[in-house]
């Protein structure tokens, strides 16, 4: 008896793709919502180009757009190893308890439990442990009232690895969404960086709904794929939490045949983990491993805003897996030939 065929995973080799090094955002645009904005149409398999601020005509009255409301903190830090003169970054992966983080630390063979680190003369912290994934827990100490207040003020921005050079005061207000309120990231929703204030309320006035949800990105997010098979690859848990609010409004839209657009492979993955019987999601928190890659059946998205993220990563793999995989190659492609900008600081797309 022939029950069909089905459709297997492609191997990450299939993915490969040079983006040139010249078309690698290193800079913000200053207006949010100037960047370049590339339609790709599923049903037609076509691909037309716009600017972001035209995402308005995207959405109808009665729409949902759902956005990772995460904020990204200034988790790079620099310090003095044992009052010495030995320069040490640290860079702040999670909060386990009051006072106490998981971080990774450079040059990591020069930091030994008992070292003792120094950032100012009133903040410091002693190495306790070290992790499996060869981080190091850290106990901070400090005067005064609140040790967040310091990292606010002393980190650095921590823009990934392409962004090759020193971050500065500005990278703290776009490497950042408008609408960022729940501190606990280490890499932005980066295509959530294009919405600016009047974009949203534009979006607002013609009746669209705008939901959050929130997923803390890690730094896995960063880190690549070293399987060729898919099915073996692991992610990195994240916390996440979806508010009733935003249960709510998703399966009224639902209910009514209405769109719901998402912004972000981090809002989707949280979306998708959430699913319960049929189309509806439910408010819960907790954490998610989630790897989507092709093929896959989504449940509660129906417009991805996404940007151009690096070949072979896991964003790209969950683009690829809802616009399918050879047009999404067809896409980037077109981008380069178009000299459309990339990665965090880059150009973004919808999939309708």
């Amino acid at each position: 008896m022939f029950f069909g065929s089905v459709e297997k995973p492609p191997r990450l080799s299939e993915f490969e793709l040079e983006v040139p090094e010249r078309l690698v955002a290193k800079d913000p645009l200053k207006k949010r919502d100037d960047c370049n904005l590339m339609v790709l149409n599923r049903a037609e398999q076509s691909i037309e180009h716009r600017k972001f601020k035209d995402i308005v005509d995207y959405f109808d009255k009665g729409d949902v757009i759902v956005m990772n409301n995460t904020r990204v903190y200034p988790a790079r830090l620099y310090a003095k190893k044992d009052k010495s003169d030995a320069r040490v970054e640290v860079f702040l992966l999670r909060e386990l308890a009051d006072d106490l983080w998981e971080a990774m630390v450079k040059p990591a063979r020069k930091v030994r439990i008992g070292n003792k680190l120094w950032f100012s003369k009133t903040v410091n912290c002693d190495v306790i442990d070290n992790t499996v994934s060869g981080g190091r827990v850290l106990r901070f100490e400090y005067d005064g009232d609140s040790l967040h207040h310091f990292i606010e003020k002393a980190g650095h921005s921590p823009l990934p690895p392409y962004i090759d050079r020193e971050s500065t005061p500005s990278d703290k207000t776009y490497y950042q969404t408008v609408y960022a309120s729940e501190r606990g990231s280490v890499a932005a929703p980066t295509a959530g960086t294009h919405f600016s204030k009047p974009l949203l309320n534009r979006l607002e006035k013609k009746g669209v709904k705008l939901a959050y949800i929130t997923l803390h990105i890690g730094l896995g997010t960063f880190r690549p794929i070293m399987v060729e098979d898919l099915t073996r690859h692991s992610m990195d848990s994240e916390y996440f939490f979806v508010p009733h609010e935003t249960a709510d409004l998703i399966n009224k839209a639902k209910a009514h045949k209405k769109s719901v657009g998402v912004v972000g492979t981090s809002a989707v993955r949280t979306l998708e983990t959430v699913v319960v019987s049929g189309f509806k999601i439910t408010s819960r928190k907790g954490w998610t491993d989630k790897f989507i890659y092709p093929p896959y059946d989504f449940k509660m998205c129906d417009k991805l805003i996404t940007n151009f993220h690096q070949p072979q990563s896991t964003l790209m793999m969950l683009t690829a897996a809802f616009a399918k995989k050879d047009f999404v190659l067809k896409a980037y492609k077109e981008a380069i030939k178009k000299k459309y900008r990339f990665y965090s600081y880059g150009d973004a797309m919808i999939i309708i």
